[in-house]
């Protein structure tokens, strides 16, 4: 194998693609990043449970394929002087040449390799840009806690043009729905994604306008248990989450009983500065009136804090507490410049949306939260 290729090039493919390699690899292989060159240069990596493949033009001399430490090679180019890169195999070794410098990695057998799973079938696209600020939307919401994996990923939707995306890990729920554009009007599917997966393969892939997903429609068939997504050159899989998600649209309340506006940027700042005093696990409590609101945290011997800011309130007075991570995340994702709170009681969970353009229109993004209860 011998090519020549762009240093830039190299060092964000072999940095994508590297971001899939195991952190403890069960078996050395899977620590390898595969090399195959013909016409264009293919890297992949492979889990078990997700894949990575990106290609990128390079000027083939002769073509080849070879397994290298994946993490070694992401180190190695991201050092590189600015210079085209060489790649050459000599026996069980690669050499790069970048300018002056010269390293040469120990490959691993690429017979023990295993093969990359396929893509399932193209569903449909969707804008790279919004699909990332989507996901990232939703998966703030997904669970930690790998012993109830289902949720730990993020439940996807698709009916017609409509996506839906959810997560909850029982605190609070993030909802959000997008169009896109599917190969069959009439095409229907349900997936569940690993949260970490789906966001950081949202992020990964705005370099092209437009991010294909890849799906196998509701009834299964081909790629069962599979999602793909592809977009500018590069290409990943996904192993779905089996389970029974919450039945999350039952938790959305029918009608409020008051709702308040809060400028966002300054309702965030606030409830960072009255948090400072919060002790871990204590809420930041809220104290809704015409035209304020005002925000408190800490108890009688401990630091106190408290802050007021102009709020705009249809319905009855209400004070009401909140976990303040979960309410910062909240206000971070609702990208807007009005934060609007919909509560029904003190002890019902609340709904976080940004101001609708149009009174009566459905926001197309909501983060329910549940409220932490005040004793006395």
């Amino acid at each position: 194998m011998k090519f020549r290729i762009d240093r830039d090039a190299l060092a964000d493919a072999v940095a994508w693609t590297a971001r899939t390699l195991p952190v403890r690899p069960p078996v050395p292989v899977l620590a390898g990043m595969h090399l195959e060159a013909s016409d264009r240069l293919k890297l992949s990596a492979f889990d078990y449970e997700v894949s990575a493949q990106v290609s990128a033009d390079i000027d083939t001399e002769e073509p080849g394929s070879a397994l290298v430490s994946g993490r070694l090679l992401a180190e190695i180019s991201r050092s590189l002087p600015p210079h085209p890169v060489e790649v050459t195999t000599d026996g069980a070794k690669v050499m790069l040449r970048c300018g002056s410098a010269k390293f040469t990695l120990l490959t691993m057998p690429v017979e023990d390799y295993p093969t990359l799973p396929e893509m399932p079938p193209a569903a449909g696209s969707v804008g790279s840009d919004e699909f990332a600020a989507a996901v990232a939307q939703v998966a703030i919401a997904a669970g930690r806690d790998d012993t109830i994996p289902m949720l730990t990923g993020v439940r996807v939707e698709i009916e017609g043009e409509t996506v839906t995306l959810a997560s909850t890990d029982r605190y609070r729920l993030a909802v959000r729905e997008l169009h896109w554009k599917p190969e069959r009007p009439d095409f229907t599917a349900v997936a569940l994604v690993p949260a970490k997966t789906l966001a950081d393969t949202a992020k990964s892939l705005t370099a092209g306008a437009e991010v294909s997903i890849a799906l196998a429609a509701q009834g299964g068939g081909a790629g069962e248990g599979m999602i793909g997504f592809a977009g500018g050159g590069r290409r990943t899989t996904s192993r779905l989450l089996d389970g029974d998600f919450v039945k999350y649209r039952s938790l959305l309340p029918s009608e409020y009983a008051g709702l308040a506006d809060v400028q966002t940027g300054a309702f965030i700042e606030a409830v960072k500065r009255v948090s400072l005093v919060a002790e871990r696990n204590t809420p930041v409590r809220l104290s809704f009136r015409k035209g304020e609101v005002v925000l408190e945290a800490g108890t009688g011997d401990e630091a106190q804090a408290v802050e007021a800011l102009e709020a705009e309130l249809e319905g009855d007075d209400i004070d009401i507490a909140f976990n303040p991570g979960f309410l910062l995340d909240g206000l971070s994702a609702i990208g807007s410049d009005t934060a609007r709170l919909s509560f029904t009681t003190p002890t019902k969970p609340a709904v976080l949306t940004g101001k609708p353009p149009q009174e009566g229109e459905n926001p197309n993004y909501r983060y329910l939260i549940m409220p932490v209860r005040l004793s006395g």
